[in-house]
């Protein structure tokens, strides 16, 4: 534009000089009017030369351009991440992208947020003597983070007598000390089972329960993908038969980590969805079956009888149950938790799957599940790409919100044993 601008007035001043010279014929001969001519000629040539060439890209330059990044659409993406339309608002599959998987997520990079909140909290009683501030803080800093009002009494009464006990007269030697009963805290088996118990030769079934929203679906196709890579053949029941999305998002996992998918019409009995999958199952020597169950809290009797059905119908030959996770979405806090109670009873839950944990600064929700529900938190979701869903390491995950204690060594993580 700026190049057309100029060479449009300079042909302009030299048009009228031109003009008004060539009418003075007394005064310039007649070569020096052939002179102004050509020049002019030539200025106009020029100040055509970039609306030509604007007119010939228009006309052959689309072509020839490179495209945008956002306008390339890859035929093949990786086998681990899945490719779905937007979901609807409460469960959706990880999102996809040009760019590669966010590799190697730890404890660290995903509670990042939940540690800032806890380190910010207990900064101010850094260097000092334990007093009744000290303590107001550390009660303050635990409820912050959602551990819970009748866990963070719990945890500071035995703090209290450990201090005693030790003889602590610095608030930072303190905190190490709560770090060190967190962990011993989170002691439970978290191990996941992928043959039941008392049943060989039975088709090993998972099942996954929880409230709408929380991402069972996604965390259906993440353990699929394991599974996958593990070299485990995979049967995946759209048991939510209420919800169309669910079963369009569960084939886009399938499709991805080439486990097969069962499901049944809209509304259709999930119970029967559940047992056509352990039957398909069964007949093609599958190694698991990973189920998903509706989590319509609206109708809370109806949903939890038709749990309970679905429990019982998954667990009789051919098929044998392994483990039933209850997925908690960590940023619902303590509303999560209360939601999953119900679950907890209908459905004999074996483990806790927290997803979405990354995206909270309230990390301590698992001393809330583990001290309130019972249940050992076995699987967390830190991220949404596929290989962000991993065991649950109370000492990595203890560190990763406070100061390590020099004593305490990082175990290897929990390990999916046969029993």
């Amino acid at each position: 534009m700026r190049t057309t601008a100029i060479g449009s007035a300079v042909a302009t001043i030299v048009f009228l000089t031109a003009i008004v010279l060539m009418f003075q014929g007394d005064a310039i001969t007649d070569s020096y009017g052939i002179v102004f001519l050509a020049f002019f000629a030539g200025i106009v040539l020029l100040a055509l030369v970039p609306f030509v060439h604007r007119a010939v890209q228009r006309r052959w330059g689309r072509t020839s351009r490179p495209l945008r990044p956002s306008a390339v659409r890859p035929s093949a993406r990786p086998a681990d991440v899945p490719t779905a339309a937007p979901a609807p608002h409460d469960e959706s599959v990880a999102t996809v992208d040009a760019e590669p998987e966010r590799p190697g997520v730890t404890f660290a990079s995903g509670l990042a947020s939940s540690r800032r909140s806890l380190r910010d909290r207990l900064a101010s009683i850094r260097g000092r003597r334990p007093d009744g501030d000290t303590w107001e803080v550390l009660e303050e800093a635990l409820l912050g983070a959602d551990v819970g009002v009748a866990t963070t009494m719990a945890t500071l009464e035995r703090l209290r007598s450990t201090a005693a006990d030790l003889g602590i007269v610095d608030s930072g030697e303190l905190v190490l000390a709560l770090g060190d009963q967190m962990r011993a805290c989170l002691d439970a088996d978290r191990s996941l089972a992928v043959s039941a118990p008392g049943r060989e030769g039975a088709t090993p079934v998972w099942l996954f329960v929880g409230v709408n929203g929380v991402g069972k679906t996604t965390t259906i196709g993440k353990v699929g993908a394991r599974f996958s890579e593990e070299g485990r053949s995979v049967v995946m029941a759209a048991g939510d038969t209420f919800r169309a999305a669910a079963t369009s998002q569960l084939q886009t996992w399938a499709d991805r980590c080439g486990a097969e998918l069962v499901s049944g019409s809209s509304g259709a009995d999930p119970s029967s969805v559940v047992h056509d999958a352990i039957t398909a199952a069964a007949a093609r020597d599958a190694d698991v079956v990973l189920a998903d169950t509706a989590g319509r809290l609206q109708n809370r009797k109806n949903l939890m009888d038709e749990l309970a059905k679905v429990r019982r119908v998954a667990d009789r030959e051919p098929g044998a149950v392994a483990e039933t996770l209850l997925v908690i979405d960590a940023t619902t806090g303590q509303n999560g938790l209360s939601q999953a109670r119900a679950f907890a009873e209908a459905t004999d839950v074996t483990g806790v799957v927290l997803t979405k944990l990354d995206g909270s600064a309230k990390g301590g929700i698992v001393f809330a599940i583990e001290a309130e529900l019972g249940l050992p938190v076995k699987l967390v979701g830190l991220g949404e790409g596929a290989h962000d869903l991993i065991d649950f390491d109370p000492h990595s995950y203890v560190d990763a919100l406070l100061p390590a204690s020099p004593q305490s060594a990082s175990p290897q993580s929990a390990s999916w044993e046969e029993d």
